[in-house]
């Protein structure tokens, strides 16, 4: 069981429940004290440390999301120790017995079928990608004016080497029958109470049968950490984490189109796109899915000291749903003139694109960095962007750097 430490303090302590070697499946729910942070101060940063973690950003305590602290991210791989942590159910698994588990695939099959983890692992030819999870409202607290819901900074993302089973063959194993619309995904996490909506995912069967999304067991050559969806987690590249249903124990084909609350309701963006404004909502949203064009500054931290005529390493990221990075820009005086940042080898088509600039400054004072990046299908960072839920950032980011 998990134990909340009192207000104030900067870690929450916890006994060891938290450890896949345990016997039962337990759902547990949180004993909340703190929360949620006050979203008009966002920039206040409380930390915490769970099992299997160390030391990060708390945002809420029932259920625990973690953001992963900007530092970080100078990292091509992110940590599993430091990988954000975001959950919609307060009922989360605390314990499983890995001997039992079982992975249930059902509906619209020939042959329905329940999978241990060992079948997972002899039955199927294994599989990877480095791949970008990233939540669809990370950098929500730059949005202006101001939109409900987590306040993330740059933080709710990561990028991680995921292994698994190729979802298609799953499917193919189990017999998909003829007219199969979609798929959905289910975790073991749940409400606390039996009205609350329970969060199913789905995707259209093309999209399940394309070999890229994979049942993932392992993350970064390791079990995955129980609070980032232990034994198995879905993997959708390309697509923002809401997708990537952890802890999942169900996949269930359909021969019509999902209608649950987390397609139809929740999760949804303008149909034009990633923009609205707030004097004029969209009347037609349609589900989010693929990652929008975006680049962060990771390096340097404005705690850091820059000095005068003196070189400085400028570094971030760029990232979008796998179609590629072109070019990255920067601008050390508010976007009037811009340079091109060298950008790092690509590691994989679904991870993020480091960058690198050194910069010497030429004189002290204060200077107003930009980076925009542009894509392998031209599109190019704009400078502004606002929707009601405050989903997929993809305006310019903007730093202030103080040089002595």
């Amino acid at each position: 069981m998990f134990f909340q430490a009192k207000p104030g303090m900067l870690k929450l302590i916890f006994r060891n429940a938290l450890f896949p070697c345990a016997a039962l499946i337990v759902l547990c729910t949180f004993l909340s004290c703190g929360g949620v942070k006050d979203a008009d101060k966002p920039n206040e940063q409380e930390m915490a440390q769970y099992p299997e973690k160390k030391e990060m950003i708390l945002l809420t305590d029932r259920p625990p999301q973690l953001e992963t602290p900007l530092r970080i991210f100078r990292e091509d791989i992110t940590p599993n120790d430091y990988f954000f942590v975001r959950w919609h159910m307060s009922q989360l698994v605390t314990k499983i017995d890995i001997d039992t588990f079982r992975l249930y695939i059902g509906g619209a099959v020939g042959r329905p079928l329940a999978l241990s983890m060992n079948d997972l692992k002899t039955k199927f030819t294994p599989d990877s990608v480095v791949a970008l999870a990233i939540c669809a409202g990370n950098s929500r607290a730059t949005f202006k004016p101001k939109v409900p819901g987590l306040q993330w900074n740059n933080g709710s993302m990561g990028n991680a080497k995921w292994k698994g089973v190729r979802l298609k063959d799953i499917l193919a194993m189990a017999g998909v029958k003829k007219g199969a619309m979609e798929v959905t995904f289910q975790g073991l996490d749940r409400g606390a109470l039996p009205d609350i909506p329970a969060f199913i995912k789905s995707l259209d069967i093309d999209h399940s049968m394309d070999g890229e999304v994979l049942i993932a067991y392992e993350m970064n050559g390791q079990p995955l950490p129980m609070l980032n969806g232990y034994p198995l987690k879905l993997v959708v590249p390309g697509w923002y984490a809401s997708y990537w249903v952890g802890s999942l124990a169900n996949i269930n084909v359909l021969t019509d189109t999902f209608k649950g609350f987390w397609m139809k309701s929740a999760y949804r963006i303008p149909s034009t796109g990633f923009d609205e404004t707030p004097d004029s909502l969209a009347k037609v949203t349609v589900p989010i899915s693929n990652i929008n064009l975006h680049s962060i500054f990771v390096e340097p931290d404005t705690s850091e000291t820059v000095v005068a005529h003196k070189p400085c390493l400028v570094e971030g990221l760029a990232y979008n749903d796998g179609t590629g990075i072109k070019k990255v820009e920067l601008s050390f005086d508010d976007g009037k003139q811009w340079v091109d940042a060298p950008l790092n080898p690509e590691i994989g088509k679904y991870s993020w694109r480091r960058w690198k600039y050194t910069w010497t400054p030429e004189a002290k004072g204060v200077y107003h960095l930009k980076v925009r990046a542009t894509d392998n299908k031209g599109r190019v960072q704009t400078d502004k962007q606002w929707n009601r839920s405050g989903y997929a950032r993809g305006f310019i980011e903007r730093l202030e750097v103080n040089v002595d």
